[in-house]
């Protein structure tokens, strides 16, 4: 483990959100691990059957905990974001594999002016002592397919240790408040694809994204649902149907584009003949383009 550090950044609070289920044995040591200066700790549970809610508030008695609306992990950190008050939001698993300590540097680099600071395992200074080597090539494998078609520069797709600035919450399009459709009570992104989800949806909006390297620790108590198979054929669903939104919206994107620059075409070639013909042509011509809004700046 690495030695303890401070956030040293008053400026800029910082909401830590925890997603939980049945979490109790594993708290002591993620909430005992969090930088002294946070701004809140945020305690999503998923109706744990064990002391999950009571350790949290008996370990830290400040934090917010709060119970959330549907099932899955991706409801969960929602319903934390829906809530939080920091300008950052970090996003910490519950289970000990992600150590909150790294967060300064992730503050670090939101500080030098990424919207993302995205936690990678394989770049240097990081690693995992959990990850398989059939998932590691299949989390390569799935990061070169989103590298190729969104044009980034991902080396860990799967990794959920993550910290951003809450203004971009609406970025990631999750739903807090929606009741539980029938079935399994889980909309699209309340279950383990919201990880890939986020990333893809930050790289649809053209964010600014910073890889900060992590160590992965193996989880300290209770048994990983993982699987690598399963697991792998979820994220690369969860690619090709996002892609398949981005794609209609980044053509509609494009389109009010094209239409916003042949309206400023317009208009000016206008307010041109009007300067040498009437004055009031021209005032005629600067009214009409202030009836066009700019369609350019709300379709992401």
């Amino acid at each position: 483990m690495t030695a303890r550090a401070n956030l040293t950044m008053p400026a800029c609070r910082v909401s830590v959100v925890i997603p939980t289920l049945n979490e109790a044995r594993n708290l002591p040591y993620v909430l005992g691990r969090l930088p002294p200066d946070v701004h809140e700790i945020i305690v999503v549970d998923g109706r744990s059957v064990d002391d999950t809610v009571a350790v949290a508030r008996r370990l830290r008695p400040d934090a917010r905990t709060m119970t959330q609306t549907r099932k899955g992990k991706g409801n969960a950190l929602a319903c934390g974001f829906a809530v939080a008050t920091g300008d950052i939001i970090a996003m910490v698993d519950a289970d000990g594999s992600a150590d909150p300590m790294e967060i300064p540097r992730f503050v670090e680099a939101l500080i030098d002016g990424a919207d993302f600071a995205k936690g990678t395992r394989f770049a240097g200074g990081g690693g995992s002592a959990d990850i398989t080597r059939l998932r590691s090539l299949g989390n390569r494998a799935l990061g070169t397919f989103v590298n190729l078609i969104y044009r980034t520069r991902y080396t860990d797709l799967c990794y959920g240790f993550n910290v951003f600035w809450r203004r971009h919450v609406p970025v990631l399009g999750l739903d807090a408040t929606s009741p539980a459709p029938p079935g399994d009570g889980r909309l699209w992104g309340d279950g383990f694809e919201v990880e890939t989800l986020i990333h893809l949806r930050i790289a649809g909006a053209g964010l600014t994204v910073t890889e900060v390297p992590s160590f992965e620790y193996s989880r300290i108590h209770g048994v990983s649902n993982l699987s690598a198979f399963s697991d792998g054929l979820r994220v690369l669903r969860t690619i090709l149907i996002e892609r398949l939104r981005f794609r209609p919206a980044a053509r509609r994107h494009n389109r009010a584009a094209v239409r916003t620059a042949m309206v400023g075409h317009a208009v000016s070639g206008v307010a041109r003949v009007a300067k040498v013909t009437l004055g009031v042509t021209a005032l005629s011509a600067r009214h009409t383009s202030q009836e066009w809004p700019d369609r350019d700046s709300g379709e992401r």
